[in-house]
């Protein structure tokens, strides 16, 4: 080989020799290919439970000015919810159609002064009752009236469907033509201020709180022994135990902690005398000294 030709041979090779170790160290020098990032998991929304109530029965359950429900019953239900951690969405639902709404499955459940009834428990499953309840007349001041029975011949207004309305029917009979039903207790009491009845019966709790807050209708208000004591729940379509169990640890937690007495003394001055729902659904018990109220 000639001395020019050995020395491009040297030249040649030293160039591929040189490619290959920078073609090495580039291998090694390049950035790792980035690791694999785990997707986050996809947090797990919380159930949203529908509930159906009727919001003209102040103070537990109306609209304000804003148009949003409010109310002891509303502010219950939220803190139930709080504490089994689900949320819970409340439609306005007129009275006479709201345990259709809970049957055809519209509604999940309802709160609206619901009184636990041995006919109502045929249709529909109940938590453990959470207030206790009783009816209350309401007349004129100037009125006569000092018991039910005095009731008998008069005109009587009722929110229909209630147990008002079952006791007024009970003493007159289902076909007087004294019993005047109207869609809310607000409006039976507005025929009473006009004129148009001689008596509302009621609950004592939505009674009280329209003549302290209407006293133009110079209202007075009558108790009688004869009347019922009554509880409420929250209804639940018949079979759904996986709701009802969280609506009776809820009822439970709230009022373990104080949650429930708390919200018992915003709306009406003083928590109960008794815890309520110390007696199962089934079993009477007794009034409550402060307000309280059923349909």
């Amino acid at each position: 080989m000639s001395p020019i030709s050995t020395r491009r041979f040297i030249q040649t090779a030293a160039t591929l020799v040189a490619g290959i170790v920078l073609a090495a160290c580039s291998k090694q020098e390049a950035a790792p290919a980035p690791a694999a990032v785990a997707p986050a998991p996809v947090p797990v929304a919380a159930k949203v439970y529908v509930v159906g109530t009727d919001a003209a029965y102040a103070p537990f359950e109306s609209q304000n000015e804003k148009g949003e429900i409010v109310g002891f019953d509303i502010d219950v239900v939220k803190a139930v919810a709080a504490k089994g951690g689900f949320e819970v969405k409340f439609v306005n639902t007129p009275w006479e159609g709201i345990f259709n709404a809970l049957n055809q499955g519209d509604r999940d459940l309802l709160v609206s002064a619901v009184t636990i009834t041995d006919e109502r428990k045929q249709t529909m499953d109940f938590s453990a009752p959470y207030f206790d309840a009783q009816q209350l007349i309401a007349v004129k001041g100037d009125s006569k009236v000092t018991k039910f029975d005095d009731l008998k011949k008069l005109k009587v207004g009722v929110q229909t469907g209630t147990t008002g309305d079952e006791a007024i029917t009970k003493l007159q009979g289902k076909d007087s033509a004294n019993i005047k039903r109207f869609e809310s207790t607000p409006l039976a009491l507005k025929e009473l201020e006009a004129g148009g009845v001689d008596a509302v019966v009621a609950d004592n709790g939505v009674v009280i709180h329209y003549v302290n807050n209407n006293a133009g209708s110079k209202f007075k208000t009558v108790a009688d022994a004869s009347f019922t004591p009554e509880q409420y729940g929250l209804p639940v379509k018949k079979g759904n135990a996986e709701l009802l169990a969280k609506l009776n640890k809820g009822l439970a937690d709230i009022k373990a902690d104080g949650t429930y007495d708390k919200i018992y003394a915003q709306y009406f001055g003083a928590p109960p005398a008794a815890a309520a729902g110390a007696a199962t659904p089934a079993a009477p018990a007794a009034a409550a000294s402060a307000p309280a109220a059923s349909k």
